[in-house]
């Protein structure tokens, strides 16, 4: 079988697309974003809302939403005070690009008839004789793979290279 090619396209409103296909919603682009910011100013403590507000341009009303899940995730928590915002719970090669995701938008699957909570007979006729599930599964797994293989260390690294 071949790997799963191609690539990644961010559109106008910061909309992650696979070959103009699947979308991830800006929950994970701007929530990956602010992990990146997080991270990337952990050395310096805790990084408030207003920072990331300013280095990535997402509104802080949105910021406080999607900080709030991921903390309510374990990835980040709240520290209170003048030099107060938001610190990593885990060091940054121990965060995956996967474990933002899941955490913003649940489990992520190519189409709506494969979520494990769902019945399959409510969304799709075949059920268990859906041959073309068996793409989808593969494509899942493709996905779920790649998203494990990056942690937040990994694109410092890459930040820390384009900022020179």
């Amino acid at each position: 079988m071949g790997r799963l090619g191609g690539i990644f396209i961010l559109d106008k409103i910061g909309q992650v697309w696979y070959k103009e296909g699947m979308k991830l919603s800006t929950k994970s682009t701007y929530g990956l974003r602010a992990m990146l910011n997080i991270a990337l100013k952990a050395d310096e403590g805790a990084t408030s809302i207003t920072d990331i507000y300013q280095s990535e341009g997402i509104s802080v009303s949105y910021l406080e939403q999607l900080l709030n899940k991921l903390r309510r995730n374990g990835l980040i928590k709240s520290i209170r005070g003048p030099k107060g915002g938001y610190i990593l719970t885990r060091v940054p090669d121990k965060i995956t690009v996967a474990d933002i995701v899941e955490a913003l938008e649940g489990d992520i699957y190519p189409v709506h008839c494969m979520g494990a909570h769902k019945s399959s007979d409510k969304f799709c006729k075949k059920g268990k004789g859906c041959v073309p599930k068996i793409v989808w599964v593969k494509l899942a797994k493709a996905i779920k793979d790649c998203l494990e293989s990056v942690t937040l260390d990994d694109l410092c690294s890459e930040a820390r290279k384009i900022e020179g």
